[in-house]
């Protein structure tokens, strides 16, 4: 039940983070939902994969690299407090 609870949060916030528009967040915000994003969707980062990076995906790469020692439901609720934070007045 807890995890479908959480899962359930997870969805509401990513559904809520789609009515934030990007361009209104600094892009240290940005980094850091994407980060607990990826976290939470996919898992610990695989840096093999990413071996022609631009410098924008190098950002995008790091965030999530450093943020690796979450385990994917400890992200959940790193994003869904993000997201909660960002909406409040």
């Amino acid at each position: 039940m807890a995890e479908f609870d959480l899962n359930s949060r997870f969805k509401e916030a990513v559904a809520l983070a789609e009515t934030i528009p990007q361009d209104s967040l600094p892009q240290d915000v940005q980094l850091r939902l994407y980060a607990f994003y990826k976290q939470a969707t996919i898992g610990t980062v695989d840096t093999r994969m990413n071996v022609n990076l631009d410098l924008r995906n190098a950002f995008k790469t790091n965030a999530w690299m450093q943020i690796s020692h979450l385990t994917t439901d400890q992200a959940k609720e790193k994003y869904i407090e993000a997201i909660t934070a960002l909406k409040q007045p």
